[in-house]
C-alpha cells in the first residue's frame, strides 16, 4: 500500500473515532449516570444484534453563527440508520443529547428526514428516539423549519408505515408535536418529559410554580393527557417493549402482521365464573380477554388512560387481533369523552393497518351529567361511531351483558358494520335498563296502583323477560348467534377465520370528516 493509501486510511479512521466518541467521554459518562444509554446503545438495544447501520454519519451542520464554527461535531446530534427488528428491516433516528443537548438544527433535520425518506420508500417502519432540548437557537429559523419538514413527513407517513416515537430524555417545544402525529407513544418513568412550555414560563405567565415531573412527566401523560400510551422504568425495557410491539405489526399498509405461534391454551370454560350474572356486580374484563386468547399474548395500550375502556392487541391463533373492551370496573364500563378518544384512535390505527377488531361489550351508557356534555361529549362519542363504521377491516363483536341505548350502536353494533356478532345468554340489549324503563313507560300504571311497589315489581319483571335478553335482538338479525361462554374462543377464532378474505371499499373521496 502507497502512502497515499496509508494516509486516506488513517483519515477515515479517524473520521469514523470522531463520529463514535460522540460528545466525549465526560459528556457519555453523565448520560450514564443519569440513568440513560447513549444514542448509539439505544440503536443497538433496539435492533437485533449485529443488524445496526448507521448511515449520514458524517454529516456536519454548517452554522458558524454564535461560536458554532467550534461547536461542530459529525453526525449533528443525532444517530440515523436502519437495522432488523424480528429479522424485519425498520428504520430509526436517536437523538445525542451528548452533542449540543441533542438539540435540533438544519443538519440533523437533514439526517431525520432523510432516514424517514428511506423508511416511505421502502415502506418499513420508523421509530424516532426523542432526547434534546428542542431547537437549536444559533441556528434560528433553519431549526425551526427543520422541525416542519419533520412533521410533514409524520404525516404524510401517517397510515402508511407504523411509525413510533420514543421519548427518553426531554421533549419540549414544538419538537412534541412529531410524536403527536405518530401513532404511538413510549417513555420512561423517570427521564421522560414533553412539554409545549417549560416551568419557567408557566411561573413568568401564571405565578404557578412547578416541576417538570409535573408539567409533562410520564405519570400525567399516560394517566392524564393520554399523550403517551405505554410507560416503562428505564431505557433498555422501554425499546424491548418498542420491539414487542412491532412483533403485532405489519410493515407497511399494504401487508398483513405475521403469524407468531405460541400456546393457544382456551380459558373459555372459565368465563361464567368470571363474569357475574348481576350486572351491577364488576369484574376486569382482562381475565376475560386473557381467558380465550393465545397465551400471554395480551399486549394493553394505555392502560392507565380512560380505565373504563381497555384496548391493546392479542393473538388468536397465531394471528394478530385489536381488542377493544368496556371495562366493568371503572365507570361500570360507560363510554365518556377520554374513553372515546382513545377507543376510536385505536380503532382507525388497526383499519390502517389491517388488523381485525374484536370486541368485548358490556357497556350500559354514554356517561352522563353536564360535565360531559359541556366538554362536548356528542363530539367524542361521534368519533368512536365514526372510527367504527369507517373500518373495513373484519369486525367481530360479544356482547357479554349490558349492551344499552347509544352506547351498544357505539360499540361494534350490526348497523355500524360490525360483521358477527355473539351473545352470551346473560346479555341484555336494549334501549336502557330496566329500572329506568319501566319508571318511563309503567310511570301512571304504577302511579294508579293500590299497591305501587308491587305493580313496579311487576313491571320489572315483565320488562326482564320480553326485553332483557339476547333473543329478540337474535331473532331480528342484530346478533348471529347466541352462544355459551365456553364456545368463545372456538367461535370468535372462527369468524375471524371465515373473514380473512373480506374485502371492502368505501365510497370514492379524499378522506372523511371525522368529528375532532
Amino acid at each position: 500500500m502507497d502512502q497515499k493509501w496509508k494516509d486516506a486510511v488513517e483519515k477515515l479512521i479517524q473520521k469514523r473515532e470522531t463520529v463514535l466518541a460522540a460528545g466525549g467521554s465526560e459528556r457519555i459518562a453523565k448520560q450514564h449516570s443519569s440513568g440513560k444509554l447513549t444514542a448509539r446503545e439505544r440503536m443497538e438495544a433496539l435492533f437485533d444484534d449485529g443488524t445496526f447501520v448507521e448511515i449520514d454519519g458524517m454529516i456536519t451542520s454548517r452554522a458558524v453563527d454564535f461560536g458554532m464554527d467550534k461547536k461542530k461535531r459529525p453526525g449533528d446530534g443525532v444517530v440515523t440508520g436502519y437495522g432488523r427488528i424480528h429479522g424485519r428491516v425498520a428504520f430509526a433516528s436517536s437523538q445525542d443529547f451528548t452533542v449540543g443537548g441533542g438539540s435540533l438544527g438544519e443538519a440533523q433535520a437533514m439526517r431525520i428526514c432523510r432516514a424517514m425518506d428511506k423508511a416511505m420508500e421502502m415502506k418499513v417502519p420508523f421509530i424516532s428516539i426523542n432526547d434534546s432540548g428542542g431547537a437549536r437557537i444559533e441556528e434560528g429559523i433553519d431549526g425551526l423549519s427543520g422541525y416542519a419538514d419533520i412533521f410533514y413527513r409524520n404525516t404524510i407517513a401517517s397510515g402508511v408505515i407504523p411509525q413510533i416515537s420514543v421519548i427518553l430524555g426531554p421533549c419540549a417545544g414544538g419538537a412534541c408535536y412529531s410524536p403527536a402525529i405518530t401513532d404511538y407513544i413510549f417513555m420512561t418513568e423517570k427521564n421522560s418529559q414533553m412539554y409545549i412550555t417549560g416551568p419557567a414560563v408557566v411561573k413568568s405567565v401564571t405565578g404557578e410554580v412547578i416541576s417538570t415531573s409535573d408539567l409533562g412527566g410520564a405519570g400525567v401523560h399516560s394517566s392524564v393527557s393520554g399523550v403517551s400510551h405505554f410507560v416503562y422504568p428505564d431505557d433498555l425495557s422501554c425499546l424491548n417493549g418498542v420491539r414487542q410491539l412491532l412483533g403485532y405489526l405489519p410493515q407497511n399498509n399494504e401487508e398483513m402482521p405475521m403469524t407468531v405461534k405460541g400456546h393457544a391454551i382456551d380459558g373459555s370454560a372459565a368465563l361464567s365464573g368470571i363474569v357475574p350474572v348481576d350486572s351491577k356486580k364488576p369484574y376486569d374484563v382482562r381475565s376475560v380477554i386473557n381467558a380465550f386468547v393465545d397465551q400471554n399474548s395480551f399486549f394493553e395500550v394505555q392502560p392507565d388512560f380512560a380505565r373504563n375502556l381497555v384496548v391493546g392487541f392479542a393473538r388468536l391463533d397465531g394471528d394478530t387481533v385489536g381488542i377493544v373492551a368496556n371495562q366493568s370496573q371503572v365507570m361500570a364500563g360507560s363510554l365518556e369523552i377520554n374513553a372515546s378518544d382513545k377507543g376510536a384512535r385505536f380503532i382507525r390505527f388497526c383499519d390502517c393497518f389491517n388488523i381485525p377488531l374484536l370486541t368485548l361489550v358490556d357497556v350500559p351508557a354514554f356517561l352522563p351529567g353536564s360535565q360531559q356534555e359541556h366538554g362536548g361529549i356528542i363530539r367524542h362519542g361521534a368519533k368512536l361511531l365514526f372510527a367504527y363504521s369507517e373500518a373495513t377491516v373484519p369486525k367481530v363483536g360479544l356482547i357479554m351483558r349490558k349492551a344499552y341505548g347509544g352506547a351498544y350502536i357505539a360499540m361494534n353494533s350490526k348497523g355500524t358494520g360490525a360483521d358477527v356478532v355473539y351473545a352470551w345468554p346473560i346479555a341484555e340489549i336494549a334501549v336502557m335498563g330496566a329500572s329506568g324503563a319501566v319508571s318511563i313507560i309503567g310511570k301512571k300504571e304504577i302511579e294508579k296502583a293500590d299497591n305501587p311497589a308491587e305493580k313496579r315489581e311487576e313491571l320489572l319483571d315483565a320488562y326482564n323477560n320480553k326485553f332483557m335478553n339476547p333473543y329478540i335482538a337474535a331473532e331480528r338479525g342484530y346478533v348471529d348467534e347466541v352462544i355459551l361462554p365456553e364456545e368463545t374462543r372456538e367461535k370468535i377464532a372462527a369468524a375471524f377465520k371465515m373473514l380473512k378474505t373480506k374485502k371492502r371499499s368505501l365510497p370514492r373521496k379524499k378522506h372523511g370528516n371525522i368529528p375532532l
